[in-house]
């Protein structure tokens, strides 16, 4: 059974797992390719990738605003954020939906990187998929893989975005462990590490390759390059 000792000396006792970036390959061509899209539509003076840095800074502004009673899903806050944006350039903006279509196509069918049903043949502890998703998606891409999960909790689900607490604190509820005997893997310093920190859980940060754009700057408690690495710290290793 692998059990990990993390550096506070409990055992963990449930795994959790972001999806996007983290099991499935980044968005990083999708986003690319909405961008290019959107600066060549509206003949922008900036590179895709800077405009992809500036609608990532306002995306994730709403996404944070979009929580509880004020709760929208993570397709409506694309197209949202990629209206204000294009308004804050100065730009009359037309319909988002065909160039978000190309994001929603990333979330249902995105291709799952090579260590994951690995690693998750070899577990031995409650394993919840955690992700910033609307459930269509993460359905759709679970469904895809063919993945089983002990349980999944989304934003929609929960009414909330990673960093807010609830989200985690709702899938420590359906897995019935404490947050302190968890341990979380995610690829954003912000929405993973930030968010699983403010309730306890030891973070792990999975750092495959270079972001386009990370808003966070919280320190986790391992840093990992594939899931590969991540036996060992649920050994007892903990680096």
């Amino acid at each position: 059974m692998l059990r990990a000792i993390g550096q506070r000396g409990a055992a963990v006792e449930a795994l959790f797992l972001d999806f996007y970036g983290t099991l499935s390959a980044d968005d990083h061509a999708a986003v690319e390719s909405a961008c290019r899209a959107v600066v060549e539509s509206y003949a922008l003076p900036v590179t895709s990738q800077e405009f992809a840095v500036r609608w990532g800074e306002v995306f994730f502004r709403t996404i944070e605003s979009a929580n509880h009673e004020r709760f929208a899903t993570l397709h409506e806050c694309e197209c949202r954020s990629l209206v204000e944006t294009l308004r804050g350039m100065g730009v009359r903006p037309g319909d988002p939906e065909p160039h978000v279509a190309v994001l929603k196509s990333y979330w249902q069918n995105p291709p799952l990187h090579d260590d994951v049903r690995e690693l998750l043949d070899g577990l031995r502890v409650p394993v919840c998929c955690v992700s910033n998703a609307d459930r269509d998606d993460i359905e759709s891409a679970m469904a895809l893989h063919g993945l089983r999960f002990d349980a999944y909790i989304t934003s929609e689900c929960a009414r909330a975005y990673k960093p807010e607490e609830r989200i985690f604190r709702l899938a420590a509820e359906k897995l019935g462990v404490d947050p302190a005997r968890v341990m979380h893997v995610g690829d954003s310093l912000h929405s993973d590490v930030g968010g699983a920190r403010k309730l306890g859980i030891r973070t792990t940060w999975i750092c495959r390759e270079k972001r386009i754009h990370d808003v966070g700057t919280c320190a986790p408690d391992h840093t990992i390059r594939s899931l590969r690495e991540l036996p060992a710290l649920l050994g007892g290793d903990t680096g």
